[in-house]
Formats: structure tokens, C-alpha cells, sequence
């Protein structure tokens, strides 16, 4: 797998705290609505994505059998009293997450990158494709974050 491939996964945590560059604590825990995320609840959904697929990579690499696991993000988010967190222990976490993931995938082998395993929804999903999917996913989670921005702007 390329370089830039492993780039983009470690600029992701960059990004996120461009993204959210001079929010005071009660802009990144205001909510448009009670059912709708925050910036920091985002935040924390990042990390446990991150953890998520940290688990999913090993398994593949493990040579699991199983279908990879999915997980409830709303629930988790709630459950953990998400928007209670602080910011700064947030982004250490998913940056801590990046560089150790980060590390492993600059071992892996053309053949790794390639190793496959079917998803929570059947489909047969590769390691590079799980690489590439945590970014976009990410970049996805940068436009809600202007949402959200953009919402306070207009409140």
C-alpha cells in the first residue's frame, strides 16, 4: 500500500483539530437539537470508530473467520456520556490511536494490505479498504463538524 495511503489515515487527526480550531467548550458541546450530535459527541464517535477498526485490521491480519463486528454508534455515544468529555483528552486518544495504527501498517506486507474478511453487512472488505474507509469516514465527520458550526452561527 502506498504511502499516501498511510498519510492520509495519520493527517486525519490534523484535520479534526483544524476543524476545530478556536471553539470555545460550550460551542463544542452545544447540540442543534437533542437527538443530534455535538462536535465533542463526533469527536468521541471518531475514537471509538478508531478503536473499532484497530480491532477489525487485527482480526483480518489474526486470519478471523468471522464476520467483523459492527457497533451501535448512537448507543456508544450515549452511553458514555460523550459530550461530557473533554476535548483535549478526545483528540489525544484518536491521535494516540492514528500513530500506533500507523506503525503497525508500515509493517504490513503488499500481501497484508490485500487480506480480506467479510464486514457486519457480508461484504468482503480488504485491510486497504478499511485504511482508505476510516479517512473518508473522517473527512465525512469534518462536514458535519461545519454543520454544526455553521448551525451555532445561525441560532
Amino acid at each position: 500500500m502506498s504511502n499516501t495511503t498511510i498519510q492520509a489515515f495519520l493527517d486525519t487527526h490534523k484535520q479534526l483539530v483544524q476543524a476545530i480550531e478556536g471553539l470555545s467548550d460550550a460551542e463544542l458541546q452545544w447540540k442543534q437539537t437533542p437527538e443530534k450530535w455535538s462536535v465533542t459527541e463526533v469527536l468521541t464517535h471518531l475514537v471509538d470508530h478508531s478503536i473499532v477498526v484497530s480491532f477489525r485490521i487485527r482480526d483480518i491480519l489474526a486470519g478471523t473467520t468471522v464476520k467483523l463486528p459492527a457497533f451501535g454508534q448512537d448507543a456508544w455515544v450515549s452511553g458514555q456520556h460523550a459530550n461530557s468529555g473533554n476535548t483535549a483528552d478526545i483528540l489525544a486518544a484518536f491521535q494516540a490511536l492514528l500513530h500506533y495504527n500507523g506503525i503497525l501498517l508500515t509493517r504490513l506486507t503488499d500481501e497484508d494490505w490485500n487480506l480480506t474478511a467479510i464486514s457486519h453487512k457480508g461484504d468482503t472488505v480488504r485491510i486497504g479498504d478499511i485504511v482508505r474507509g476510516f479517512a473518508a469516514h473522517v473527512h465525512n465527520h469534518l462536514g458535519q463538524i461545519e454543520r454544526i458550526r455553521q448551525a451555532q452561527l445561525e441560532a
